[in-house]
């Protein structure tokens, strides 16, 4: 009698870890816009509220990419150094026309994405070493077309191109709906398709995918030219907004973006995540970054050690939650 009285009870345990696993940042998201709402006057402001998620759009086209890549079981640490030679190339393609500011970063961009997946799918290397290589190729490029960041490129202000990165519609960046929209497909690619059933199925277990025939090599070499394509397009919104090529950002974007994808509930092993969790995960940054500019008397490098804590903090929780499942 005891034995069938406890059964339905680690059900439901396992079943509220689960969806605290799942939901939990956005319980502290809102949580916390409640709180900040209350204890700063500004951060109600429809400036404050439009900047907020102004900054917070460039990184979730990062974290987006790399939300797709640690569903695999994967990492990709090039794309920090993607984001700013997207916007290096993006601010010097700028002078012939919006269609080359726009294509030649994509284009660089996912070659790098591109070779990053050929090498791990077709020779078995860590993803770990190959995008590292990467992230130190990128910044090598990106410092010798400036001549080592001397030279920044700047958009002409009667550009087109800006629009991209200043535009506004109803009073709201384009590059949110930019964001929104790329959020929406990746979304409809993960959950609707078969190839993102081929994403979990790799994340989960990457041999049993292999021998029910799903195609691993081909989805890990197009998830990482997504990544890389991704973050040249952050850096083509960052050069459009910033109307310049700036060589200095990018460095530690992809901890940022690693972060806020498992912050969003998304596991480092792999195998399990949601798109939405992401942009969760970007918000409550973004959130933290803007009640630490509200206190004013904190230094800005306190956002990095908050981040870093609260980071440390979703780690062990999603641990803990993870074992009580599987009791």
């Amino acid at each position: 009698m005891t034995a069938q009285s406890a059964t339905p009870v680690s059900a439901r345990n396992a079943a509220f870890a689960g969806v605290l696993q799942r939901q939990g940042a956005a319980v502290v998201l809102v949580l916390g816009i409640a709180a900040a709402w209350f204890a700063f006057p500004h951060f109600g402001t429809a400036d404050n509220l439009r900047s907020l998620v102004l900054q917070g759009s460039f990184l979730a086209v990062i974290a987006l990419g790399m939300t797709f890549v640690i569903i695999s079981g994967g990492i990709d640490l090039s794309v920090g150094s993607n984001y700013a030679l997207g916007g290096v190339l993006a601010a010097w393609g700028a002078q012939y026309g919006i269609f080359v500011a726009i294509l030649l970063p994509l284009a660089v961009c996912s070659l790098i994405g591109l070779i990053n997946g050929l090498l791990i799918a077709r020779t078995g290397m860590a993803p770990f070493i190959v995008t590292l290589a990467s992230l130190l190729f990128a910044r090598g490029l990106l410092l010798a077309l400036t001549s080592e960041g001397a030279t920044t490129y700047k958009v002409d202000p009667g550009s087109a191109f800006l629009w991209l990165g200043q535009g506004t519609i109803f009073g709201v960046g384009v590059p949110v709906y930019l964001t929104l929209i790329l959020f929406a497909l990746g979304g409809l690619l993960l959950r609707r398709t078969r190839f993102g059933q081929s994403v979990f199925a790799i994340g989960g277990a990457e041999n049993s995918a292999m021998l029910m025939g799903l195609p691993v090599a081909r989805t890990k070499i197009s998830l990482y030219t997504l990544s890389g394509g991704l973050a040249g397009f952050a850096g083509v919104l960052t050069a459009a907004y910033l109307q310049s090529g700036v060589t200095v950002i990018g460095v530690g974007t992809e901890l940022d973006a690693i972060s806020v994808v498992v912050i969003g509930g998304t596991l480092l092993t792999g195998g399990a995540g949601t798109i939405i969790g992401t942009l969760v995960g970007v918000l409550l940054r973004t959130l933290i970054q803007n009640v630490i500019n509200q206190i004013g008397t904190l230094d800005s490098n306190y956002q990095t050690v908050v981040s870093g804590a609260f980071l440390l903090v979703v780690v062990v929780i999603q641990r803990l939650l993870a074992r009580s499942r599987t009791r």
